[in-house]
């Protein structure tokens, strides 16, 4: 199964909403997780259309990062008013070094919300930390161990029971600037070929994204488009499109068309198709610039859908 890894920033959540269909359509082979950094209307719109559909999904109700930070309370009370009667998701719950799981726990009891079990985010190695969450079993259904390989390594997760073994990294290659994807096709990922054969039921990335936050936006100098691709291997990679003009940041547009066209020809040349690019197509014959969010949100559709159709 694939749990692409998506923060609640807006055209994240935009992507999601927008793959609802396809994800319905692929109930046994992903379970997005959603980080939320901000309560916003898009995030409860989002999480509303997740369970019209009847798509699993996770919620992490102890965020890292944005403006929901030591808010779990705020979190679960929002869950409560937007997925009332719904049950088919589980909170989420990130394990560091410092952090002490119980008390998130004991909110959870308390609350009025009903789920299929618990997903428990692991950020470090911590020991003994799978002899201390068997108490949890008592209360809670532990569905997933999602192990973060880049920040507690591969042998952790032997510790937790094989049906709810998730591998989570960072494989994008993250760039200074946008020019510096200039001519690049990078590799993202073999994790779908071996997650089976090295003990996980599942497997989870960043997307095109990336596991940096930042809130900051900027007028870049080039436009960068981020597909991601199955390659003759069966590995997947991303092939990156940059605008020819990167002088300066006037006409943002502009630089949109050449990426955009750089795009165009090489998926037709290669026959590659996904519902982002026959969208990206669609903004190719308009001539119409949608705006620099709307790139990330296709790139991230495009990426679940490669991902998902990746593996049997």
């Amino acid at each position: 199964m694939y749990f692409p890894f998506l923060r609640g920033k807006q055209f994240e959540l935009i992507a999601l909403r927008e793959m609802c269909d396809f994800m319905s359509s692929n109930k046994t082979k992903v379970s997005p997780i959603i980080e939320p950094v901000k309560d916003s209307s898009t995030l409860k719109s989002t999480l509303r259309a997740l369970a019209i559909r009847d798509v699993n999904f996770n919620v992490v109700i102890n965020p890292r990062v944005g403006d929901l930070q030591d808010e779990t309370e705020l979190i679960i009370k929002l869950l409560e008013e937007t997925l009332s009667g719904y049950n088919n998701f589980q909170p989420a719950i990130i394990i560091t070094q410092n952090n002490r799981p119980t008390v998130i726990l004991d909110l959870l009891k308390k609350s009025k919300l009903k789920f299929q079990g618990i997903t428990f985010m692991h950020y470090s190695t911590r020991d003994g930390i799978a002899e201390s969450l068997k108490d949890v079993s008592d209360d809670f259904t532990i569905v997933n161990n999602v192990i973060h390989l880049d920040k507690t390594g591969k042998r952790y997760y032997r510790e937790f029971d094989l049906t709810t073994r998730v591998s989570l990294g960072d494989y994008f290659d993250m760039k200074d600037k946008n020019a510096d994807y200039l001519e690049v096709d990078s590799f993202f990922s073999d994790e779908h070929l071996y997650f089976k054969d090295e003990g996980y039921k599942g497997f989870s990335d960043f997307l095109t994204i990336g596991e940096d936050y930042s809130e900051a936006g900027f007028l870049p100098r080039a436009v960068a488009i981020h597909l991601s691709y199955i390659a003759s291997d069966n590995k997947i990679r991303v092939k990156h499109f940059v605008s020819d003009s990167n002088e300066d940041t006037s006409d943002i547009g502009g630089k949109f068309e050449e990426a955009l066209g750089k795009l165009i020809l090489w998926v037709n040349s290669k026959n590659i198709d996904s519902l982002a690019i026959r969208s990206f197509k669609e903004l190719g014959e308009s001539g119409h610039f949608p705006g620099l969010g709307t790139l990330k949100k296709l790139s991230a559709m495009n990426h679940i859908e490669m991902s998902v159709n990746s593996f049997k």
